[in-house]
């Protein structure tokens, strides 16, 4: 961490979205819509517990969860790409909270399969714009244990059609409809059951065999 007092969450995500690392919208939009999934999640993750940042990017929604909704909890922001983790890990020096948020460069379908660290690690998964509804649900059902939830962020005008019951019940998965702020609606699901060992399957499999 540089200089004498962590920098502020502000300045680590203007150097984000300088990077290219986050999307158009003005910041205050993006942290805000990062808040939502506070206010969708069906409750705070414990301190003891793990949360997940899938595909996290440049850092919307796990820093602004982790720095300034839930000071308290653990974190792993998880990402494939090595510039992005780069940045990741920059921003949790800078920020001084390498003791509860750890940066993981690797690529969802091994993060998830048995014996890995993150395997049923996770009482909360969050997602924005990691992947249509199908690939993030294989991502995530095999990082949560049961009873933990996933939120992810949803088209202004969905009702959570995308995401059917019938393939979700292969992973454990269980819909809990969509949760709508003033600015933007989040999917909610419930992990009933560990997630079979058969998941997560490798991209190409999942490419020619989609669950729905």
């Amino acid at each position: 961490m540089s200089g004498t007092a962590p920098a502020s969450l502000s300045a680590v995500l203007e150097r984000s979205a300088a990077s290219g690392f986050l999307g158009p919208r003005s910041l205050d939009d993006q942290r805000e819509h990062a808040r939502g999934f506070a206010a969708a999640a069906p409750r705070a993750p414990a301190p003891a517990e793990l949360a997940c940042d899938l595909g996290s990017g440049g850092g919307v929604p796990g820093l602004v969860l982790a720095v300034e909704v839930w000071p308290e909890s653990r974190w792993v922001l998880l990402e494939g790409m090595a510039k992005r983790c780069e940045l990741l890990r920059w921003a949790v020096g800078e920020l001084g909270i390498e003791d509860r948020v750890t940066v993981v460069h690797e690529r969802v379908e091994q993060a998830g399969r048995p014996r890995q660290p993150l395997r049923a690690a996770c009482t909360l998964v969050t997602s924005r714009s990691f992947g249509p509804p199908r690939v993030t649900a294989e991502a995530a059902a095999p990082l949560l244990l049961p009873g933990g939830a996933l939120v992810v962020s949803e088209p202004p005008d969905s009702d959570g059609g995308r995401w059917p019951a019938s393939g979700l019940a292969l992973l454990g998965l269980r819909p809990g409809g969509v949760v709508r702020t003033d600015r933007a609606g989040y999917m909610v699901l419930t992990q009933d059951r560990l997630c079979p060992a058969d998941f997560p399957r490798s991209w190409k499999r999942q490419t020619r065999q989609p669950l729905f």
